[in-house]
């Protein structure tokens, strides 16, 4: 019985694909600068930490305005002429709320910052309605120091509030006074429909009241609440992107800590997996400081947070006065939805959908087919019928990957009368490239139509896991195709797999293991002496698949099913339908008869190989006269 072992051409795509991965690998590894800003980032986390709690005590200390006529005076010099927003009747924690057909914004008169954002049309995996701000999740706040050298932030202050409508938006001034014509005021607008909120941040007559010779600075901070189901693969896909200088894109590291400087800031978007808070200036921010650190640290129900993401800016004065106009965009990472600002803000950038001919795959391709489909079909539907598209598109590429094989497997009589007729590996290996070339056979020509598929493979890896169209979208047993399908919930954890089974991954490995069994079968020759057995890849990658993909959203592991299972009815269909092996027999001997004329290439390759064997020999001949 013949034992099934990889031939060359196998060995050869197997090396190509590992090295890529490799070079993936190797190209996401942080270097050591990386691992220093990450371990400063760590650092910085925890002296945020220490701030925020004395910013609390600070704050509970300005929560309460004395009456002790003492303490008044004491607290008055603590506060300069800002003392006077504390005597006004504003200053109590109340609130203003405006709201439009898809938000519900409630603002705070202390601080005048957002004490809470609703989006109206969403719920989290619990049912709960989705907010982006609540319980004290975030911050925004302005650092100064008054001429009499106090130093303050305008979230340990009161405002005082005045709604109106103008035009049909609903406006709230927020201002915080020294005196009855002299304040900083907050000005928010929130139009009839959308997720944007406008924010003007302008000052009155503070140019005597604040030391301008001091920085003033904005800092704007949100800690990411939980939406989804999975917290593991939410928080993977939570992550800072800042739009800077010539419409660069930076993005803070999914997996850990980590911080980053950079100039002329456009915008900074806090993507928590499907949802985002972006602060967008028309007037780009002279530089910015960001930082993002993981606060959540299992998989638990008792999980509320993802991570807490935080971003610094400087403001200038004119004059000394201040006047930045800002955009809050409070909603999902939708990329039809950020499309709509593209034109001033460029929004879609914040969606991470892979670099080079990945992002332009997802971008002209992919997103736009997603969103034609989805007008006629459910979602669980539309990514069979994209899987069903982009195997056809791809079986011409099938097509020459299995009419190699073919070809490989009708060659292999003579390959093995080759090695059974020559003993040394390097006149082996010439008369096997003299055989190829004689027959017209590549035997590269398997492994590149499968590298030509890996652009797309990764482009829908970034696709998937971005697509809001898929969240909360039921299939089959799968209740929400943008997190996993379990089917089993298990009493303990396997590392790298989780407490639970989800069964399209398990579906998609099965399908991968068929498809890998019925190459080799197609590809089998005698194993090459020397060459050590290659079988353990044919399950590596099943394996790979079922693990990797247990926590990943359960559209990506239908399409890979679906993608798999396709392939399979393709290769037997070309097998027993299409490709005739004895035709492709008397092709290769027709060839062979033919005079060949020797490419560059080729004869470039025979000399050197002739070279080696001639100083083989003669290394030989040496040893032997010794």
């Amino acid at each position: 019985m013949e034992e099934k072992k990889f031939d060359a051409k196998t060995i050869i795509g197997f090396v190509l694909i590992f090295f890529l991965l490799l070079w993936v690998m190797e190209n996401n590894k942080p270097s050591q600068e990386e691992l220093a800003k990450r371990k400063a980032a760590q650092e910085q986390a925890e002296a945020q930490a220490k701030q925020q709690q004395n910013t609390a005590t600070t704050a509970q200390a300005f929560q309460q305005i004395p009456t002790d006529s003492v303490a008044l005076a004491q607290y008055k010099a603590t506060l300069g002429a800002f003392a006077y927003s504390a005597s006004l009747p504003s200053a109590k924690d109340e609130l203003t709320i405006i709201e439009n057909k898809d938000v519900k914004i409630t603002i705070s008169n202390k601080g005048g910052e957002l004490k809470e954002v609703l989006l109206k049309h969403f719920q989290t995996y619990d049912t709960l309605p989705v907010y982006l701000v609540k319980d004290s999740n975030a911050l925004f706040g302005i650092d100064f120091t008054t001429a009499q050298g106090q130093k303050l932030n305008t979230r340990n202050l009161f405002f005082q509030p005045e709604l109106k409508n103008e035009g049909g938006k609903q406006v709230v001034s927020m201002k915080l006074k020294t005196s009855e014509n002299v304040y900083l005021e907050y000005l928010y607008t929130l139009p009839a429909e959308g997720y944007m909120l406008d924010m003007a941040i302008r000052s009155q007559g503070l140019s005597g009241v604040l030391n301008t010779n001091q920085p003033l600075t904005i800092d704007w901070g949100v800690k990411a609440r939980r939406m989804e189901k999975s917290v593991t693969y939410e928080n993977r896909y939570t992550q800072a992107s800042i739009l800077f200088g010539d419409d660069k894109v930076q993005r803070l590291s999914q997996g850990g800590n980590d911080g980053g400087k950079e100039e002329q800031v456009r915008w900074v978007a806090y993507k928590q997996h499907l949802f985002s808070s972006i602060l967008i200036n028309d007037a780009p921010f002279e530089k910015g400081d960001f930082l993002s650190y993981n606060i959540a640290t299992n998989e638990g129900k008792d999980v509320k947070f993802t991570k807490n993401i935080k971003s610094t800016f400087p403001l200038k004065t004119k004059g000394g006065e201040l006047s930045e106009s800002l955009h809050f965009y409070f909603g999902p990472s939708d990329y039809n939805i950020l499309k709509q600002y593209d034109d001033k803000y460029q929004l879609t950038e914040s969606i991470p959908l892979g670099w080079g001919i990945f992002g332009w795959l997802n971008k002209w391709l992919f997103i736009p087919l997603y969103n034609f489909l989805a007008q006629y079909f459910s979602v669980g539907l539309v990514i069979i019928l994209m899987t069903i598209i982009v195997r056809l598109l791809l079986s011409p590429i099938v097509y020459k990957s299995y009419l190699s094989q073919a070809k490989m497997k009708v060659l292999r009589p003579e390959i093995e009368e080759i090695n059974k007729k020559y003993e040394e590996p390097m006149k082996r290996q010439q008369e096997t490239m003299a055989l190829y070339s004689k027959a017209g056979v590549n035997p590269l020509s398997g492994c590149i139509p499968a590298l030509l598929q890996l652009p797309v493979f990764l482009a829908l890896f970034n696709f998937f896991p971005a697509e809001f169209g898929l969240r909360q979208k039921s299939f089959l047993w799968a209740d929400d195709l943008s997190s996993y399908d379990a089917v089993l919930q298990l009493p303990f954890s396997i590392p790298f797999y989780g407490s639970h089974v989800s069964l399209f991954p398990f579906l998609a490995s099965v399908a991968i293991l068929i498809y890998s069994l019925m190459t080799m079968a197609q590809t089998v020759q005698p194993q090459q002496p020397g060459m050590p057995s290659m079988k353990f890849l044919i399950y590596l990658s099943p394996v790979m698949m079922l693990f990797f993909f247990n926590n990943y959203a359960s559209g990506l592991s239908l399409y890979y099913f679906i993608s798999n299972l396709l392939t399979i009815f393709i290769m037997l269909a070309i097998k027993y339908w299409i490709i005739d092996e004895k035709k492709i027999h008397a092709q290769i001997q027709e060839n062979k008869k033919k005079p060949k004329k020797e490419s560059k290439f080729q004869a470039k390759m025979r000399e050197m190989m002739e070279q080696a064997e001639a100083q083989r020999k003669m290394q030989q001949s040496q040893q032997r006269k010794k």
